[in-house]
């Protein structure tokens, strides 16, 4: 995996210094820099593209952490697997889940707790979905306006205690990017730990790139979201960062590469292969040497379409006075710790908050149902499966490297 990771940031050099297009860049700079023939990868059991097959279709959300994403299209790891891919931004969850529910996508960057709340039918038509892939793990941090800051708020209990002042008067409103994600799951947690409860608050869903202008006008009072958006508001002075995920909840899964069951069972090599294509690509965003490499990839108006100096905390490598090669904590983690596995644990984490919320009843189930059982809906088995066609590509292209053997030089006649 090391192996490929520097060669990966060659590619960047690559894409940072040449001025051709980026399709043909990926194919041939991965072609060039690894030795890896693109039409070798049939010998070793891929099928090739076919030039006018349909492409899959892979929904992305245009926050930090659809970093693997980008890095998978830019470093030409989608071709280097054999891959048709079209990337298709969309700005609301909603929509993502929607079009993959119809049909119209084929995977999609979602919150962990999306393929549940999809299988159970809550503010969707139930649809079978799965992951056998975790993208990331943690990465949102609770941000509040300056106005309570100013007023004294610096943690939950002491926004209880002004909830108490202004009791009747004023009601105080936080937002989160979606309904019953992970961003949500963190900020019940911490108002609890502060002995506000949920329902003394109004919590309202806003879209992650209207996080920062709606807390500077005044709409919300604060909000839990992922990258860029609390440096946005910290940067312009609106907003102050009180809390985030590395503290409440450390290792949490985030983001899912969540597909439809059916896709999983009728296009499992093609599904593997992807997921095999993202490990490489989590595991090249790690580094804290690629950051300021996926920082301008990131800004660019095809992904994140935001200032570079506020993508800087995705891998948390600190610029200031803490010497050469000094580093902070990472606020998101995409391949360390092993993130990417779709565990037990990690289900066990998203269940015991879903679970928590429908006795609470915050969690409305549809009209009958009791309460579920959800199994099987991280996969394991495929993200397995998937991790061996890493081992085995990149132990061929090694295999390959070790039998080269060079022409001897010619003698130069005078």
């Amino acid at each position: 995996m090391d192996r490929n990771c520097g060669d990966l940031r060659q590619v960047g050099r690559l894409l940072d210094c040449q001025n051709r297009p980026r399709a043909k860049l990926a194919t041939d700079g991965v072609a060039k820099i690894t030795g890896h023939n693109m039409n070798k990868n049939s010998e070793m059991g891929f099928p090739a593209i076919l030039e006018k097959g349909e492409p899959l279709q892979i929904g992305f959300v245009p926050d930090g952490d659809c970093a693997p994403i980008a890095v998978a299209r830019e470093s030409g790891l989608f071709e280097k697997y054999e891959l048709n891919v079209q990337l298709r931004r969309e700005t609301r969850l909603s929509n993502i889940r929607d079009r993959l529910i119809e049909g119209e996508l084929q995977a999609v960057h979602a919150p962990a707790t999306l393929p549940f709340i999809t299988n159970l039918g809550i503010d969707s038509d139930r649809c079978a979905a799965v992951t056998g892939m975790v993208l990331s793990l943690q990465g949102n941090a609770i941000t509040i306006s300056r106005q309570l800051w100013v007023e004294g708020v610096r943690d939950g209990r002491t926004l209880r205690d002004l909830i108490f002042r202004n009791w009747g008067k004023r009601t105080f409103t936080f937002g989160v990017v979606f309904p019953h994600s992970p961003a949500l799951l963190l900020l019940r947690r911490w108002l609890r730990e502060g002995s506000v409860s949920p329902i003394e608050v109004r919590i309202v869903v806003v879209h992650p790139a209207q996080m920062f202008p709606t807390l500077k006008l005044g709409y919300i009072d604060g909000f839990c979201a992922g990258e860029p958006w609390t440096s946005l508001a910290v940067e312009a002075g609106a907003g102050v960062c009180v809390a985030t995920s590395r503290e409440l909840a450390p290792l949490h899964p985030e983001k899912v590469l969540m597909v439809r069951n059916d896709f999983a069972e009728n296009r499992a090599e093609e599904h593997e292969r992807l997921i095999a294509a993202l490990i490489e690509a989590c595991a090249f965003c790690d580094q804290p040497v690629n950051r300021p490499l996926i920082s301008e990839m990131l800004a660019q108006p095809q992904y994140v379409n935001a200032p570079t100096d506020c993508l800087k905390n995705i891998l948390g490598v600190d610029e200031g006075g803490g010497g050469a090669g000094a580093e902070t904590a990472p606020l998101n983690i995409f391949y360390k710790y092993n993130a990417n596995e779709p565990t037990d644990d990690k289900a066990a984490w998203v269940l015991g908050h879903l679970y928590e919320m429908i006795e609470q009843r915050a969690l409305p189930l549809p009209a009958g149902e009791r309460m579920p059982v959800l199994k099987n809906v991280f996969r394991r088995d495929i993200f397995q499966r998937a991790r061996n066609v890493v081992f085995d590509h990149t132990q061929a292209l090694m295999a390959e490297a070790e039998n080269y053997h060079a022409a001897p030089a010619k003698a130069v006649v005078k």
